[in-house]
């Protein structure tokens, strides 16, 4: 018998729905020139030092003498001290090594955490949400059955215009609770005292937060944090994920890195020994060479082309919601993370925007509804984009 609850699953994931859509677009339309502001991929090509890092590396693997075989499953001891010393301590953070697994990026280990929790949990996610935290938890059982609004056992907390983006304090007892900010797909933030009510809630409940902070990196106003370990008691409640895919272009690399805290326990065990046990098994590492160039990007050369690119992205952000703001659209996010989330007119649904900005305009973005039912009624842009795109897609959305 095959797994039931893959059976659960919607018949395609919303990004390759997205892609069908566009295919089917350009064989109507031959020869249009589709300008892509959905599936938040880069452009921007990897920093130079990781580039030579990379080099260096592969170097290293045609000689016997610096050979590399098989890593450790929880990474090479060079990157996780480079990630303490220039990610967390500078922010008054202590972290052993061994609190640190190098991945393969933050996705995996969002979907993989399950495998060391109970299938009896219930969940609580923000919505609009990363489908990912959703469908891996339906995957392994954990979502129940379906129900009208959703899923038996996951609850979803709504996000809006309406109550700024900040999601209540949940009325009733939630084992997991994934956390995304700044946050994909709204572009919005938390401050230290928002994300303090949830670190006080978790500890009060003893509940676990799946904190996923992919995007801090683009944060770029104080009194934001960084990471939830910069909370009071997060040490003692929350696993944070982080990803070098947008920090750096490693979208085609893959790398990124879980923090499990040693004095972290759910339902009286502690997590850390639990994650490197499932490591140890079900993972073999990230490869050598990608840990070289993740490890460039903490150099003075590699921080400062990394926040280059950063800032290329962000200035694209700024373009898109300063045009859009101006041609009378409501927008959020943009200011603290890539992504921009846009209301549609009035009695325009998600896809409705979509369709026509993709066959009117050339212009292919994300029906916010795919992200979970509060996001009805709006659509993400991304500013991973090329500057002349974004450009060029603001032109052609001020001719509609």
């Amino acid at each position: 018998m095959i797994n039931q609850n893959f059976l659960k699953l919607q018949s395609s994931y919303l990004f390759s729905d997205i892609a069908r859509k566009v295919r089917e677009f350009k064989a109507q339309s031959p020869g249009t020139d589709v300008i892509s502001l959905g599936i938040g991929d880069v452009t921007q090509p990897l920093p130079q030092a990781c580039i030579e890092a990379m080099h260096k590396a592969v170097d290293e693997m045609a000689r016997t003498e610096t050979f590399r075989g098989y890593g450790p499953e929880q990474g090479y001891d060079f990157l996780r001290s480079a990630i303490v010393s220039n990610n967390y301590e500078p922010r008054g953070i202590r972290l052993d090594l061994d609190e640190i697994f190098i991945s393969d990026g933050a996705k995996s280990d969002c979907g993989n955490i399950g495998d060391i929790l109970s299938t009896q949990c219930s969940v609580g996610v923000t919505d609009p949400v990363y489908p990912v935290y959703v469908d891996s938890n339906i995957m392994s059982g954990r979502a129940g059955s379906q129900t009208a609004g959703g899923w038996e056992r996951i609850t979803f907390l709504p996000v809006s215009a309406e109550n700024h983006f900040i999601p209540a304090l949940p009325r009733k007892h939630i084992d997991i609770i994934y956390l995304c900010y700044p946050n994909n797909p709204t572009g919005t933030v938390l401050t230290h005292e928002q994300l303090k009510e949830w670190v006080d809630y978790a500890l009060r409940e003893g509940s676990l937060i799946l904190f996923d902070a992919a995007y801090e990196a683009y944060i770029q106003h104080d009194g934001i944090p960084h990471s939830i370990y910069e909370i009071p008691g997060a040490r003692n409640c929350a696993v944070e994920l982080c990803s070098y895919s947008k920090t750096a272009g490693f979208t085609g690399i893959r790398c990124g890195y879980t923090i499990v805290p040693k004095e972290l326990t759910f339902d009286g065990t502690p997590l850390n020994a639990l994650w490197n046990r499932r490591q140890c098994t079900k993972f073999n590492g990230t490869s050598y060479i990608t840990q070289r160039a993740a490890e460039a990007i903490y150099t003075p050369e590699g921080k400062e082309q990394v926040s280059q690119t950063i800032t290329y992205y962000m200035e694209n952000a700024r373009l898109l919601r300063e045009q859009l703001h101006a041609m009378g659209y409501e927008v959020f996010g943009g200011t603290d993370a890539p992504y921009i989330w846009l209301k549609t007119p009035q009695g325009t649904s998600s896809w409705q925007m979509f369709d026509k900005l993709l066959h009117e305009a050339g212009i292919v973005t994300t029906p916010g509804v795919g992200f979970g039912p509060s996001g009805e009624g709006y659509i993400r842009l991304t500013a991973f984009g090329e500057r002349t795109d974004c450009q060029r897609a603001i032109e052609r959305i001020r001719k509609l």
